[in-house]
């Protein structure tokens, strides 16, 4: 088997490949960069061919999955700064729905599966219940609709096709709200962190796992994807985040999405509904507090070791 995996920079795909390795699977992996680094954040990424790749340009990404022969394609890429898509609303339509759309026409023609990663944002945010797989789309801003967009054209394009929906995404490679927390608590010693936007982190090494099974079976579908445990809010997660790093002698507020004033409006709501792993017959992924703990002891044995 072999793979095409789009965004390799990122956090998702820096571990999709590294989990492609393990299993002794290749991975091409592909970026906008003309040559990718076998290291990013002081961890090694799987030695694998790459190629540069604009998924915005149509020919481009024909060109890649074409000459690549691959038995489908894993796309990591795309625009996640969600306050700054405010600001440039045609660049993400560009790269969140143009560039997953020429991607899917591509995995059609071929006759191969494409695995496309969307958000909790794609919903209105509002009320408590977990939002199932099936729900209408009523996306929060910008982000939120051109990942919509881009569900769409994988729907509209594709026969075989997994979305995995995700939400509070962190890795070792590339920013993350764990690592601006612990950077934060070296230079303060009081935080303000928002108390309504609740739901569950996601590990990017555990959901790499996921992937991988997925992608070697034909159980297509929508799925929400985070890690499991009980559903908590940003606040809480910083207060965890603290705990499990040592941190002391910082104090923690909780404000409210109001209160705090980010420039895109956020979910209040972003608890998934993630049964449909397990009743596909899918592992589903460690509880978050797990992860968060093995996260934070890579990083102090990365910074350690610097």
């Amino acid at each position: 088997m072999r793979y095409l995996v789009t965004g390799v920079a990122g956090q998702l795909g820096h571990d999709v490949m590294n989990e492609l390795a393990r299993r002794g699977i290749e991975g091409i992996g592909s970026d906008l960069k003309e040559t990718y680094s076998g290291v990013q954040d002081g961890t090694p990424v799987a030695v694998m061919p790459y190629k540069a790749m604009d998924i915005t340009d149509a020919e481009w990404v024909e060109r890649v999955i074409r000459e690549s022969d691959v038995d489908g394609v894993i796309h990591c890429a795309a625009w996640t700064a969600v306050d700054k898509a405010e600001e440039l609303p045609e660049l993400v339509h560009k790269i969140n729905a143009v560039g997953t759309e020429n991607i899917a026409k591509v995995c059609e023609a071929l006759d191969i599966p494409m695995m496309y990663f969307s958000t909790d944002y794609v919903f209105n945010g509002n009320g408590t219940r977990p939002w199932e797989p099936e729900d209408r789309y009523e996306p929060l801003g910008v982000y939120g609709k051109t990942k919509a967009e881009g569900e769409l054209a994988v729907k509209e394009h594709v026969k075989k096709f997994f979305i995995l929906r995700i939400a509070w995404v962190f890795g070792i490679n590339g920013k993350n709200f764990i690592k601006t927390m612990l950077s934060l608590s070296r230079t303060h010693d009081h935080l303000r962190v928002v108390s309504d936007q609740i739901g569950t982190p996601t590990y990017t090494y555990d959901l790499a796992r996921l992937v991988v099974d997925m992608m070697g079976s034909d159980r297509y579908g929508i799925y929400h994807v985070t890690n499991e445990g009980d559903y908590i809010s940003w606040y809480d997660f910083t207060l965890a985040i603290f705990e499990t790093a040592g941190v002391t002698g910082v104090t923690v507020e909780p404000v409210t999405s109001e209160e705090y004033g980010a420039a895109a409006k956020r979910p209040y709501n972003s608890r998934m509904n993630r049964s449909k792993i397990r009743e596909n017959g899918f592992e589903p992924l460690p509880d978050w507090k797990d992860a968060l703990a093995r996260y934070v002891a890579i990083l102090k044995e990365n910074e350690k070791n610097a």
